[in-house]
């Protein structure tokens, strides 16, 4: 079932997120060929202050110095693929690239 939810989801986003050029790729932590559904988790994003910026900035790398592409709000759920230093590699209706993950919560691997 969740590997039929995961497949839907790809294609619903699939080119939007593609057209994304990202300067680090998302790599996946697992073979996709063996088990798609063992290869991300889902999140929400929280606790972004609203008298603050009030997103959460989707950058095109691991890092405040890659360019951001997109921004999300509180309660937007996201599909996580992979992390690197507090980075994490992310799939979103709409688009796909890396957000700090202190504002991902609520995970489910």
């Amino acid at each position: 079932m969740r590997f039929l939810a995961m497949f839907m989801f790809s294609l619903a986003v699939g080119s939007a997120a593609q057209a994304q050029q990202l300067d680090v790729p998302i790599v996946p932590y697992c073979d996709q060929a063996t088990s798609e559904a063992a290869c991300s988790g889902v999140c929400t994003v929280l606790g972004l202050d609203p008298n603050g910026d009030g997103f959460l900035a989707v950058r095109t790398g691991p890092g405040t110095h890659y360019r951001m592409i997109d921004k999300l709000v509180n309660n937007q759920r996201v599909t996580t693929i992979n992390g690197q230093n507090g980075w994490i590699g992310i799939e979103y209706p709409g688009g796909r690239g890396w957000a700090h993950g202190n504002w991902l919560r609520n995970c489910i691997p």
